[in-house]
């Protein structure tokens, strides 16, 4: 018997769970740990902040649902990864053993890399349920007393949709109480260019937001660093396509919604060939650390390079259907190990993101994610807009019935010819 055990229970570690439980054997057993007793969807963080959306729209009890499958859940955090012994030893001091580790835990958020960011400082956070009900009541607030809004993601970060989503999102709401007129809007961003995506842009990306900036009255600053956060008002410093400092900004704000950068939890951030030293879990083409075969990993929590330098720093996104990818290739890996053979699937980080802008929204499609590509485009459009609710409410299916992949989605990503394994 193999016991695989997965560290997260999130948009990769509940998948991974279901799909891991696919495929491996009657006896082997699988167990998933997580710091919280519930999942809940993050790419609907947006719309509960403004109140589209409520908590338990979201929300799925995650032992009701592993349950379903037979799958082990314990909802204790992971206090440490300990790869020599192969356990992982959790917050009520409990070691558990493995055969197998699949890490899944997403990112720390690294809030206190800016002084005044976060919900602690001075700023809304979309990245959690929690933040964004935080932020729903500010924003609350917010509507009864407008004034400037500065919206965006600050140096280091690697998750640059949402912000633009939640800056759509946002003028969309203005515009439905009738009150954008009173609500100037910044967006500030590390991006070398409006649409950059820490991708290199994909399609005319650079061409299309910047033309719904313009439309939408947004204003911009790139190459941006956020030096702090005050009550109120934001430091700001532009800098030119070399990185020299180019211009210093004092932003006022009524409300700010600023993305973070990201870091590798403490779980397994300085385990020496574990990790990188930003924390992020280092893999190769199987997904499979390099020191620790037995340690695979998926999800934000996995090192990529950044795609380009760029003068102000920014991380390379790992999106939904990138991180599906990993997890069929992750799942099918450790059978073939289980039944000593080599690991030989590889993901295909395939990048598809589709971006609700509140009555329309933008679909970016880059094939595989990291350039050179075969596919690279992007769309806007209502459909977008349909298009990201039925993903929701498809994903939550997914979780709640403990389903890996229904036989619709797979019919739909090979009409469209997006495979999550190479070769395939």
């Amino acid at each position: 018997m193999a016991h695989i055990v997965i560290i997260g229970a999130g948009v990769g570690g509940m998948p991974m769970a279901f799909e891991m439980k696919d495929n491996a054997r009657t006896q082997d057993r699988v167990t998933v740990i997580s710091n919280t007793p519930t999942f809940h969807f993050v790419p609907s963080n947006p719309w509960v902040a403004v109140n589209w959306r409520k908590r338990d729209d979201i929300e799925v009890d995650i032992a009701a649902s592993l349950g379903k499958r037979g799958i082990d859940f314990i909802p204790v955090g992971a206090r440490r990864v300990l790869p020599e012994s192969k356990q992982v030893e959790l917050d009520d001091g409990r070691r558990i053993d493995y055969d197998f580790l699949v890490i899944a835990t997403g990112p720390q958020l690294a809030f206190e890399e800016v002084e005044g960011l976060g919900p602690a400082g001075h700023t809304q956070s979309i990245c959690h349920v929690d933040h964004a009900m935080r932020a729903q009541s500010q924003w609350q607030s917010f509507v009864e007393n407008p004034g400037p809004i500065v919206v965006g993601a600050v140096q280091g970060a690697s998750c640059f949709g949402p912000a633009y989503e939640f800056a759509m999102i946002m003028e969309t709401d203005l515009r439905k109480r009738k009150i954008r007129d009173r609500v100037p809007m910044t967006f500030v961003t590390a991006e070398p260019y409006i649409g950059h995506l820490g991708l290199g842009g994909v399609g005319d990306s650079k061409g299309m937001i910047e033309s719904i900036f313009r439309h939408r009255n947004i204003k911009w600053i790139c190459n941006a660093r956020v030096n702090k956060v005050e009550a109120g008002q934001m430091h700001v410093t532009e800098h030119d396509e070399d990185g020299k400092p180019k211009k210093d900004h004092l932003l006022p704000f009524n409300y700010s919604m600023m993305l973070p950068a990201f870091k590798g939890v403490g779980a397994v951030n300085g385990i020496e060939g574990l990790t990188n030293p930003r924390g992020f879990v280092i893999v190769d083409a199987h997904q499979r650390n390099p020191k620790y075969p037995n340690i695979y990993s998926v999800g934000v929590c996995v090192a990529i390079p950044p795609v380009e330098a760029t003068p102000i720093p920014v991380g390379t996104p790992k999106t939904g259907y990138m991180i599906e990818s990993m997890v069929t290739a992750t799942a099918h890996n450790i059978r073939a190990v289980i039944e000593g053979r080599e690991p030989t699937e590889r993901a295909t980080w395939n990048a598809v993101c589709l971006a609700d802008f509140g009555n329309s929204g933008a679909a970016f499609v880059a094939l595989p994610q990291i350039p050179p590509r075969n596919v690279n485009w992007v769309s806007e459009g209502k459909w977008v807009h349909l298009a990201k609710i039925a993903f929701e409410k498809y994903f939550l299916y997914k979780v709640r019935k403990g389903t890996s992949e229904p036989i619709y989605e797979k019919v739909v990503m090979n009409a469209m010819g997006i495979m999550k394994l190479k070769n395939k």
